[in-house]
């Protein structure tokens, strides 16, 4: 391996790269950009049967509120129910409850996906302090499928709920809304839809309101190999591993459901072949990857296997594996053997054999083979949200290219006009060749403004040496008015964020990037430091010299490099001649205090906490972390910023021979060419804008680039991708001890975590295998602690080997704040 790629890996590609499942986009209360139209359950990606009752109970009460005042309307439903599982049945009891007319629309069975589980599954009812909302309870008897099917059918079909039999092909937009079903449906006799007991093909229920809640349930990835349509040979599900004793069996998929599948059939006297298509197990858990391999080794060895918690996953453990080591029933005393093949596709599947190919070496082998499974995951049945003009994640539109582009044209005239500066740095598209009406002089503005008012006034406002004239110099800068616009974002958005993100870390941290950004980043340069220069207190003494070493010259925007460190704020480090106070100052920041956080506190620290970027990413980011693109791909993309960490380091260093020179240091020396203008633009800039750094990676990168990219790859591009400050974070944070500590009993590979995780982490990865996460990605924004829906996530300190030190006593999760009734001085957290 070169020194770059070995670098790489050290950095960055050593970490998981999984990348968040398709789903259809809704808000934290099922809301779609369909108006009237609600998701809930398995579709939101939280599988648990107590927070998908809930969703639907909590759905209801929603629309109630908002149909209340409006009159019945004949033939039009107050709700339209898709899906007859745990939270369309929730649903509609709570409608029976209100009062609401309702109908429930199922394609199948009630609860068809529990009752295809395994016999005698075990059914994870976590969180156990949460209680189900409306009128369905648990009992005892819910534990397993079996009686947990008869607890749901006993309080809602049994109860003469109203449902119907149909398949729904899609909603079409209006109001009301259109349910389309796309074959004959059979009704119960209490359902009379139209005046009969049959919807006919195509008919068209109208209704006020919809709530989706159809799951993943039949929606199987495919590999798309010949054969692969014979049901009677290839499933996807295992009810009874004894049915298959002395078999060949094929299982596909790298997966728990693949790997428990294995393992069941092998202990039952199976002959196993699994084939993955990756070199190695990435998503299992540990203990189900490790007695997979014990059995590759030898298949008569005494080993159990986890159940898996994730109600999607089908175990295939079946109740005859039993709490003693596996042992299959006392009847069955075939030897079972098991056969990996890693790093392999299967090409063909025929009646008698299969075909694989091995990667490794290109080869194809044909096993002999009784039966598939298929164990590969199902996905969303995005056909039936798309044709119902429901948006996607992660999709992208002719409109979603549109929007962008005009977006990243606005932004680049933004940053050019703030900066005064040509397009690309060529002076024929400098402001002053632009229309008027593209051109916003402040100063001139506030002039006339200021000279409005009666004498008295207009000499306050125009006196130096006023607060009132110091504002008024200030409101004539451009880039007042982008400081001004950016800590009202940040403020604005930061009390959304507390508001919608209940925790105490959030609350904290908000108020943290709100203070920052709001006194050092805006009104210390613009209007507190100007003001104390103007009236005197920087004329002599200890202040005159500190502003002598900082701000010389009354450059009281200098001030912005007490929070952007090297090399953030370039003009403090790269200029004419060398401002001492501000060399020693970004030392000690970048390359002692920074080093000192990132250690203890991880990277997040600085970027989570006390950063303007990350104050914007964190507060008018925080509705699209979602949109960071995931993937192998990605992570590599991630050294672009390590490319301008090195551009900076070259840049200073020429910036050191530049002083060093025309001090006459290096005699016979000439180096002219590298003395760089104090704003980045004279000579370089103006000739090649793509080596400037004031050009190509302030404006061009962290500007329009980090900016104008915000709805549409989230807030931390910039961050996460390009700046090179975060990039030598990286380096600090894989010597340090900050980590994510997840408790992997409570994990429900459910891949919340990941999907929201702006930085691309696939924290999922490390949650499900109980390993720290420590990719230096991370930035503390706790939306993976706060949103996990099991509680498995924390913040915390680990030793070398990922042995806990510490957790964080900042509560941020919500599930564990309601589990352990934190207290502080006796009182509860809110």
């Amino acid at each position: 391996m070169n020194p770059i790629a070995a670098y790489t890996n050290w950095l960055h590609t050593r970490w998981p790269a999984g990348k968040p499942e398709k789903l259809p986009i809704a808000d934290e209360r099922g809301r779609t950009n369909v108006k009237g139209l609600y998701i809930v359950g398995d579709l939101t990606g939280i599988p648990l049967l107590k927070l998908s009752a809930n969703a639907g109970v909590n759905a209801v009460r929603e629309i109630a509120e908002e149909l209340k005042g409006e009159s019945a309307q004949d033939g039009v439903l107050d709700v339209a129910i898709i899906g007859g599982g745990t939270s369309g049945f929730a649903a509609a009891t709570e409608c029976e409850e209100l009062g609401l007319k309702y109908c429930v629309f199922e394609a199948s069975k009630p609860f068809s996906t529990i009752k295809d589980f395994p016999k005698g599954k075990p059914i994870f009812t976590y969180p156990t302090d949460t209680p189900i909302e409306g009128r369905i309870s648990l009992h005892e008897k819910s534990d397993i499928k079996e009686g947990l099917i008869e607890d749901l059918e006993e309080q809602t079909v049994d109860t003469g709920l109203k449902w119907v039999k149909g398949n729904v092909t899609h909603i079409e937009k209006g109001s009301p809304l259109t349910v389309v079903l796309g074959k004959k449906a059979e009704t119960p006799e209490n359902v009379h839809l139209n005046g009969t007991g049959f919807v006919t093909e195509g008919e068209k229920i109208k209704a006020k309101r919809v709530i989706v809640g159809i799951g993943r349930s039949g929606n199987y990835r495919s590999l798309g190999v010949p054969g692969e349509g014979m049901t009677e040979k290839v499933s996807h599900r295992l009810h009874d591993p004894a049915d298959y004793c002395g078999k060949n069996i094929l299982i596909v998929g790298g997966g728990d459901s693949a790997l428990e599948t294995a393992i069941a059939l092998t202990k039952c006297g199976a002959d196993v072949t699994l084939s993955y298509r990756k070199p190695e197990f990435n998503r299992p858990k540990p203990e189900n990857a490790e007695t997979i391999a014990v059995l590759a080794q030898n298949p008569e060895a005494e080993v159990g296997v986890e159940q898996s918690s994730d109600p999607r996953q089908s175990s295939s453990v079946g109740e005859w594996m039993k709490d003693d080591g596996g042992s299959p029933p006392p009847n069955i005393e075939a030897k079972g053997t098991l056969k990996l093949l890693m790093n392999s596709d299967v090409t063909d599947i025929r009646q008698d054999a299969v075909d694989i190919k091995l990667k490794d070496n290109g080869e194809t082998t044909t096993v002999e083979n009784d039966q598939v499974f298929l164990m590969i995951g199902r996905e969303a049945p995005l056909g039936f949200f798309r044709k119902s003009g429901v948006r996607i994640r992660g999709e992208r539109t002719l409109w979603w290219w549109t929007s962008l582009i005009l977006f990243l044209t606005f932004c680049m005239w933004m940053y050019h006009w703030k900066a005064g500066k040509g397009l690309l740095g060529f002076e024929a598209l400098a402001p002053d060749a632009w229309p008027g009406w593209l051109v916003w002089e402040p100063s001139a503005t506030w002039q006339a403004v200021t000279g409005l008012f009666a004498a008295p006034f207009t000499n306050y406002f125009r006196a130096d040496d006023t607060l009132g004239g110091v504002i008024v110099n200030s409101m004539g800068s451009r880039s007042f008015y982008y400081s001004l616009a950016y800590s009202l974002c940040v403020v604005i958005f930061g009390i959304d964020r507390i508001m919608r993100r209940k925790t105490p870390y959030v609350k904290v941290q908000t108020y943290s990037l709100m203070a920052i950004q709001v006194i050092p980043l805006f009104l210390l340069p613009e209007i507190i430091l100007p003001y104390m220069g103007a009236t005197g207190w920087f004329d002599g003494g200890p202040l005159g010299w500190i502003a002598d070493q900082l701000f010389p010259g009354g450059s009281y925007w200098r001030a912005y490099g007490l929070i952007l460190a090297w090399p953030l704020m370039a003009w403090n480090w790269f200029t004419g001649d060398p401002i001492w106070g501000w060399l020693i100052l970004g030392f000690v920041q970048t390359f002692m205090i920074i080093p000192a956080m990132v250690y203890y506190l991880g990277k997040g620290s600085y970027c989570g906490w006390v950063c303007s970027c990350g104050a914007l990413a964190e507060t008018l980011g925080d509705r699209h972390r979602e949109k960071m693109p995931h993937g192998p791909f990605w992570n590599r993309f991630n050294m672009v910023g390590q490319a301008i960490l090195a551009f900076s380091l070259i840049i200073m260093a020429f910036r050191l021979i530049g002083w060093l020179a025309a001090g006459k240091l290096i005699p016979g020396v000439e180096v002219g060419w590298l003395m760089w203008a104090e704003d980045g633009y004279e000579w370089l800039a103006n000739k090649a804008p793509l080596i400037s750094f004031a050009w190509f990676v302030d404006l061009l990168w962290a500007g329009v680039l980090g900016v104008g990219l915000y709805f549409w790859f989230s807030g931390r591009f910039w961050c996460r991708f390009a700046c090179p400050l975060a990039a030598l974070m990286h380096i600090y944070h894989r010597f340090g001890q900050f980590a994510i500590i997840p408790d992997k009993k409570k994990c429900i590979s459910c891949n919340v975590c990941t999907s929201v995780c702006h930085q691309g982490i696939d924290i999922m990865s490390f949650a499900n295998k109980g390993r720290p996460m420590r990719d230096p990605e991370c930035v503390r924004c706790s939306a993976c602690v706060q949103m996990c829906p099991t509680g498995v996530l924390s913040f915390g300190r680990v030793n070398k080997d990922g042995v806990t030190i510490a957790v964080d006593g900042l509560a941020a999760s919500p599930v564990r704040m309601k589990e352990t009734q934190l207290t502080v001085n006796g009182k509860a957290l809110s």
